[in-house]
């Protein structure tokens, strides 16, 4: 993977990639829904109100209202960046999401289909729920409690192979509204000096981030995979 700065996008915020960037009709994505909902339920994090506190304490943290749910705008986002079909991992009490896109909103520039997560057992087995729908094509995996640029996801779908968002905790903290702390909780990139990616380290202690450097990218799942 090398560092990428796409003149549409603050360079603030680079991109790490697979080398070369091209349109490889990557179309489809995988919007991770299920989770517990904890990251948005942090008050340190995020002065919620009384409305989205119960959201939030539903686990349905997608649906959180920001004048509208926020997976709203994740996918106009999505739509935005060129994406026409879109798998959302929900778990099978998550009914709520999709009754809200099969009868309340439909989206018109995207396919929405439903992947069941039966158990939050994780980002990979996440995915993992989606595998019929994503079968023989490259999707992108994202989160559906962080936004994301049209801009860094349209660079990230048009990769030729493999690859993720690589995003500055510096520019995360300065622009992002995100605490200094939370961010450095953030899986951070190992890089060596050609600019591929060496390894990724879950959860860096003190120590990692010591013996990699403070201003290494963090991850903050944006994958594409195929």
């Amino acid at each position: 993977m090398r560092p990428c700065h796409p003149p549409e996008v603050d360079l603030s915020f680079p991109l790490a990639y697979r080398r070369g960037m091209s349109d490889s009709r990557c179309r489809r994505a995988v919007v991770l829904a299920r989770g517990l909902g904890s990251r948005m339920r942090r008050a340190a994090d995020a002065a919620l109100d009384a409305t989205q506190a119960r959201v939030a304490d539903t686990g349905v943290k997608a649906m959180i209202p920001i004048g509208r749910p926020f997976l709203d705008y994740l996918l106009t986002a999505l739509a935005d960046a060129g994406i026409t079909a879109v798998s959302l991992v929900i778990g099978p009490e998550h009914g709520v999401i999709r009754d809200y896109y099969t009868s309340k909103v439909v989206p018109s520039r995207l396919q929405i289909d439903f992947a069941v997560q039966e158990r939050p057992l994780g980002t990979a087995d996440a995915v993992l729920a989606a595998e019929s729908a994503a079968a023989g094509e490259p999707f992108l995996a994202i989160n559906s409690d962080n936004y994301y640029p049209p801009a860094v996801l349209a660079a990230v779908r048009a990769l030729d192979g493999p690859g993720l968002a690589a995003f500055d905790p510096e520019a995360l903290v300065r622009l992002g509204n995100i605490s200094a702390s939370r961010v450095g909780a953030y899986a951070v990139l190992d890089v060596d000096e050609n600019g591929s990616l060496r390894r990724i380290v879950e959860k860096p202690d003190e120590s990692t981030w010591a013996a990699i450097g403070r201003k290494a990218p963090v991850s903050m799942n944006c994958w594409r995979f195929g």
